[in-house]
């Protein structure tokens, strides 16, 4: 019987004979959308090790392959010293760790983990991944959410990881989907669907405190992406949340008035503005100054980028006609000349 192939780095002989070196790691991960938002728990050090594993992917790895991890690497890779017996710990628990995974249809538990092994002594973790969860994670060419492998190890709240995990998957429309706080709390594992555990920050201040803060805080420093958040009230209650999100660039765009530079959704709408070749300083401000208008931009890049509005040539154009701002366009184009 043929042992399974190994993915060691640097390039490492295995005990069945087979010698096998791991692409460089590349400064993207992608996995499934469902994957994004599927619920599981796993604490930051069972998700860093999760990372360094979809990092050795490859489109060509066959059922039943190993992955190799060396702690050195990833003590490298997180810039922290990793204790040897929590990280033992951490791989035994992985084994038992399961993502909830529901596409509308239909919906699946199953293991991120075929197999681990941890060597003692050596430093060295062997992985399997789920042969279920593989379509999720190999070979993607859409649906997926990419992010940046050195950014989401650099987080240390598990809390931070799941949310830049979420804004990643919306960083090309500038604004996530309006979650009901109970889906939020499910996809984090801090409500349990069927109630048999007790909810976790219940209270709304402990909720932005202990998770959303804390995100937003490590992400803006840490990471390619810059978000806020904003909470919707319903009836005299907070039930809903949504992040505004923007990658971050190391040259801004110029900006001729002054609207809060730290402000996410501000920085997104400017980005979106941008892409639909929107750019008159008079018309850009007017937009960005006007709630309803900037919501309209939000729904309007959201559906642009999903398929619901179809517009090829002049989405720019199509923007500014369906909210009535032909006439701003108009004016503001007079005034420059």
């Amino acid at each position: 019987m043929a042992s399974a192939p190994i993915i060691a780095s640097p390039i490492t002989p295995t005990g069945s004979g087979v010698i096998a070196c791991a692409p460089p790691v590349p400064a993207e991960i992608r996995q499934h959308n469902s994957i994004t938002t599927a619920r599981y728990d796993m604490s930051a050090l069972e998700m860093d090790i999760i990372f360094a594993l979809l990092s050795r992917l490859n489109k060509d790895d066959k059922p039943g392959t190993l992955y190799r991890l060396r702690v050195q690497e990833l003590e490298k890779l997180t810039g922290r010293e990793w204790n040897y017996h929590r990280l033992g710990l951490a791989v035994d628990s992985l084994v038992g760790r399961s993502y909830h995974i529901e596409d509308g249809k239909s919906w699946l538990k199953v293991t991120m983990l075929a197999s681990a092994e941890y060597l003692k002594g050596q430093g060295i973790i062997e992985l399997e991944v789920s042969e279920k969860l593989r379509p999720y994670l190999i070979n993607l060419k859409n649906n997926y959410t990419s992010y940046k492998l050195h950014s989401v190890l650099s987080l240390t709240s598990k809390y931070a990881k799941r949310i830049y995990e979420l804004a990643s998957q919306w960083k090309d429309v500038g604004e996530t989907k309006t979650y009901s706080l109970d889906e939020f709390k499910y996809m984090l594992a801090l409500k349990d669907p069927a109630g048999k555990e007790p909810e976790q920050y219940v209270q709304i201040s402990n909720l932005k405190k202990f998770v959303l803060d804390i995100a937003v805080e490590q992400i803006n420093e840490h990471t390619d992406l810059t978000i806020s958040y904003e909470l919707v009230k319903e009836g005299r209650s907070y039930q809903k949340v949504r992040f505004f999100v923007v990658p971050q660039k190391l040259e801004q765009l110029p900006i001729p008035f002054e609207l809060g530079m730290d402000d996410a959704k501000l920085q997104a709408a400017r980005r979106n503005l941008d892409t639909l070749g929107i750019k008159e300083p008079a018309l850009v401000k007017h937009i960005l100054t006007t709630n309803l208008l900037l919501t309209a931009l939000f729904d309007f890049m959201y559906k642009h980028k999903t398929g619901k509005i179809k517009a090829d040539s002049n989405a720019g154009g199509l923007f500014l006609t369906m909210n009535g701002l032909v006439s701003a366009k108009a004016k503001a184009t007079k005034k420059s000349v």
